[in-house]
């Protein structure tokens, strides 16, 4: 990296743009120091935060990167300065390549992180239910929870959840149980959550997990908001001694959107809770089954789990212990990977409950260790549990769990995202690649089978010769992650909506530039997985057709430079709540994003036979899958392709607009025929999915 030529195009840039050093700093988070700095050439910003100087700078990652635009005018043009007609690099002749689509291509993530599983993918409907962090001021309650109680102490006792072995993490406040003391016979003593859905067609269960100092009865009843109507109860005796957990099922009687939940005791004595859990009945290992359809029409093919960042928090040991009983995680990166969830996840998933969940939607299980805190004991114990047959120590515990055979889980990530400063552990290429190969020998001795990835800040030559290199022999595959700039307008004006759009979409040339240039740096031998992609922020903002035309250009791109750039598997990051599906307590919907992905997997296993960003075409089984995009902000275009026999099906997706909340409406294409032509009609950022015999 040339310091001082992106310096000096960081200075022009932010010149033309009419910014002061303090008015960027802001923009990016940083201090007007640290933007002088840049300027002078003395520092770089750290390389996770380089995306938001780049949207910052109205450029994209690759030109900052570089200091400069790249040279090659023909590969890297912006969509500005392109008509419809140019976008497509030569017209449509079709070629037997004997190039497949990989159904690796399509794969996704499933990390503990912000909402995909908090309130995402997970049936769990309470809040801290195992009572992480400090209690709230005054009250004594943990957080999400209330007082119930007027003359009540309620603080927080020895706990009940813990963590599995091999925890060596340094976190705090994981584990509390909630105290609840009442002083006066006859008052009502407890503690209450709000903000519940409840359905009178549904049961749910409950688990409370509870003991006493004497004997006392506990009433757990779901009312409305105002605590007035009884929808549901259910009655526990507690009596003196160890943790106990009653579970019962409670059918409400009537709807009630804003529903509570509230433990409740009226005699002299003190109740300690440990945990409390709420489900409808009818979920899948914990899991939603309307958002695990969803995933199925998305056609996911690879999972990789827990993280992401979320890797470098977790242990898995915790997973063999009952679910309930699991700690709370604190996050290393509480706002950015917890933020939601006042800074824990509630390991609410193991490794059972991931594996279920990739046979039931019919993807391979990628998972990713964590060789900062866990030791390559540890990681290979991890590889037996899943591989092992019954008789070894760890693959008889998976047995104990009800699973006798083998997982047989073949991908295998050594961690996440190394060299960044928001991972902890070894940073440096040969600190990083010293530490792993240690992991990744340990795992291959217990399964020769495993596919390993290594990881870092790449494309970055340094790591490619002092860390992917020296990781061949053990890990065939290398990581690299992208994330687009954000469809972020300054204004509701045309011109700053179109601005937005097509500096988002653009993302997918410089996802396209750094994949090729990823290539060229690696030994030949090795190939890539591109297992973290996206539009920086889907996890913070509404969704947009914006995500969809970008997530169809990503995958017509990616399905095409797969074969030259030794791409073997490609994860968008990630489905729930953060591009693909939005769940709400009563739903979960495809966005524009997912539309796409359920467009494109009709290629998975086709022969291609035309790859463009544009126009895509496969064959197989006699029939030919043609995607056609028209990335357009505004205008129509018209698109010439042979003639290859009838129309099975041919629907366009058109977005009525680039606004927030919009997804694809799906209409008949516009398709006419013609000797030797098949003529498609296109309105402005819409995709057509035609399928021929």
């Amino acid at each position: 990296m040339n310091m001082k030529k992106i310096g000096a195009f960081i200075a022009e840039r932010r010149k033309e743009l009419g910014y002061t050093q303090e008015q960027l700093g802001e923009l990016v988070g940083v201090s007007d120091k640290a933007v002088s700095k840049w300027e002078r050439g003395i520092c770089f910003i750290d390389v996770s935060g380089a995306h938001l100087l780049a949207m910052a700078l109205k450029t994209d990652l690759l030109t900052l990167m570089n200091g400069e635009a790249p040279n090659d005018n023909s590969s890297y043009r912006s969509v500005d300065a392109q008509s419809p007609q140019e976008q497509e690099n030569s017209p449509v002749v079709l070629s037997d390549t004997g190039e497949t689509v990989s159904p690796y291509l399509f794969g996704s993530n499933l990390e503990h992180s912000r909402s995909d599983v908090y309130f995402g993918i997970s049936a769990q409907m309470l809040k801290n239910r195992k009572f992480a962090g400090k209690p709230q001021a005054v009250c004594g309650c943990s957080l999400e929870w209330y007082p119930i109680g007027k003359r009540a102490h309620f603080a927080h006792s020895a706990p009940y959840t813990r963590h599995g072995d091999g925890y060596h993490m340094h976190r705090e406040n994981e584990c509390n149980a909630q105290k609840a003391v009442n002083f006066f016979p006859g008052e009502p003593c407890g503690i209450g959550q709000q903000g519940l859905y409840i359905c009178k067609d549904k049961s749910y269960e409950l688990a409370l997990v509870a003991k006493s100092d004497r004997p006392i009865d506990v009433t757990v009843t779901l009312t409305d908001d105002k605590g007035e109507e009884v929808l549901a109860r259910s009655d526990f005796s507690v009596k003196p001694g160890e943790w106990r957990r009653f579970t019962a099922l409670m059918k409400p009687v009537n709807d009630c959107e804003d529903a509570d939940l509230r433990i409740v005791f009226t005699q002299s004595g003190a109740l300690h809770i440990g945990a409390v859990s709420l489900m409808a009945q009818g979920h899948f290992h914990g899991m939603r089954r309307d958002v695990i359809e969803r995933l199925k029409e998305l056609g996911i093919k690879v999972l990789r789990w827990p993280g992401g960042n979320f890797a470098g928090e977790y242990n898995w040991m915790d997973g063999i212990l009952p679910v309930d009983m699991r700690a709370p995680i604190g996050s290393h990166m509480a706002t950015e990977t917890q933020p939601h969830s006042g800074g824990y996840d509630f390991s609410e998933i193991n490794t059972d409950d991931f594996v279920a969940l990739c046979r039931e939607i019919g993807a391979q299980p990628f998972i990713t260790i964590n060789p900062t805190w866990n030791t390559p004991e540890e990681s290979a114990a991890w590889v037996e549990y899943c591989n092992g047959s019954a008789d070894t120590p760890f693959g008889s515990l998976r047995a104990q769990a009800g699973h006798p055979e083998p997982y047989y889980v073949r991908l295998w990530s050594l961690g996440n995202e190394a060299g960044y400063s928001h991972m902890e552990g070894e940073n440096t290429p040969s600190g990083y690649s010293h530490n792993v190969q240690l992991h990744g020998r340990a795992m291959l001795k217990v399964d020769g089978q495993l596919t390993l990835c290594s990881g870092g800040p790449y494309p970055d030559k340094e790591w490619a010769d002092c860390s992917a290199y020296a990781l061949r022999d053990i890990a065939p595959l290398v990581s690299i992650h992208y994330y687009a700039p954000a469809f972020d307008p300054e204004s509701p004006d045309a011109e700053a909506l179109n601005e937005s759009y097509r500096l988002g979409i653009d993302g997918v040339l410089t996802a396209r530039n750094l994949l090729r240039l990823h290539a060229a740096q690696l030994d030949s031998r090795l190939q890539i997985s591109f297992d973290e992609w996206n539009q920086w922020y889907a996890w913070f903002r509404p969704s947009s057709v914006t995500e969809g035309i970008f997530t169809a250009r990503m995958l017509h791109m990616l399905i095409g430079e797969a074969q030259a750039q030794r791409l073997a598997i490609a994860c968008h990051f990630e489905a729930v709540n953060e591009g693909a599906v939005i769940v709400t307590p009563y739903s979960a919907e495809l966005t524009a994003a997912g539309q796409m992905f359920g467009v494109m997997k009709h290629h998975i296993g086709g022969l291609i036979e035309y790859a463009s960003l544009q126009t895509l075409i496969t064959r197989k089984d006699g029939r030919r899958t043609v995607t056609v995009i028209n990335a357009s902000p505004d205008a129509e275009i018209d698109v010439t392709l042979p003639v290859f026999g009838s129309v099975e099906r041919a629907d366009c997706y058109f977005g009525e607009d680039l606004l927030p909340q919009g997804k694809f409406t799906v209409c008949p294409a516009s398709v006419t025929m013609t000797d030797g032509t098949t003529n498609l009609h296109l309105p402005a950022h819409s995709v057509a999915l035609m399928i021929l015999s």
